[in-house]
């Protein structure tokens, strides 16, 4: 289009791709992870599989393959999953101005597509202080579904291989490694500050707590820290 600003469609789609890459050496680790913690907790593959391919959320996926496996009731299984995914509504409320002009159908793919390393890789073109452009939510297309092709693969990798794998192999780095690559650039200010210590402190202190409780509750006490200080510095 003549005398449009922005870099063209493919332009943005491949720089999406390309900044969400390096996080894909976490996340493939992770994927074969939940594929075989998926089968040993008694889920079907083509039930896992359908989990990456419908929820695609990686975190929410692995806590409910472990709290399944462990027989959790359905009230610990639907809450925990809820408040492991709340955080997606602060992304989308994030990049809710940069997308608002948006027809509905891009919207509902972007708001599928938006998990934690997808906002990590976007967010520097879509929040505030970017460079405006008609096609940038090509560049958070682009960085979701190269996540989401790396996922169903690695998810794929995880279910056939999940049988061969020996129980002592560690994979479970993936998550934290991934997690901590995610938050520490993010941390900004004292209330984001706060709120990884506090959760942080809670999530270490409830380690132990069974149904993975003590997730749980670092997830509630972290908000609560962030939203707290937030709102005392805004007085």
């Amino acid at each position: 289009m003549t005398g449009d600003p922005s870099p063209p469609r493919a332009r943005e789609l491949l720089g999406g791709a390309a900044a969400v890459a390096p996080l894909l050496v976490g996340v493939a680790p992770f994927g074969v992870m939940y594929g075989a913690l998926a089968l040993r907790s008694g889920i079907a593959p083509g039930a896992a599989m359908a989990m990456s391919s419908l929820v695609f959320a990686g975190s929410a996926q692995f806590v409910l393959a472990q709290l399944a496996g462990a027989g959790a009731p359905a009230l610990v299984l639907v809450t925990t999953v809820a408040l492991v995914n709340l955080r997606h509504a602060l992304y989308s409320a994030s990049v809710a101005p940069a997308l608002a002009h948006l027809p509905r159908r891009w919207k509902a793919v972007l708001a599928y597509l938006l998990t934690d390393e997808a906002y990590a890789a976007a967010i520097a073109r879509l929040g505030p202080g970017s460079a405006p452009g008609a096609h940038r939510h090509w560049f958070l297309f682009g960085a979701g579904f190269t996540l989401w092709a790396s996922w169903q693969v690695s998810t794929a990798a995880g279910v056939l291989l999940g049988a061969s794998l020996p129980a002592s192999l560690q994979l479970d780095f993936a998550l934290p490694l991934t997690f901590i690559a995610i938050v520490v650039p993010m941390i900004r200010s004292r209330a984001a500050l706060a709120a990884a210590l506090v959760s942080a402190a809670v999530a270490l202190a409830g380690a132990g707590w069974p149904h993975n409780l003590g997730l749980l509750a670092a997830a509630v006490c972290g908000i609560a820290a962030g939203a707290l200080l937030a709102a005392r510095r805004a007085s």
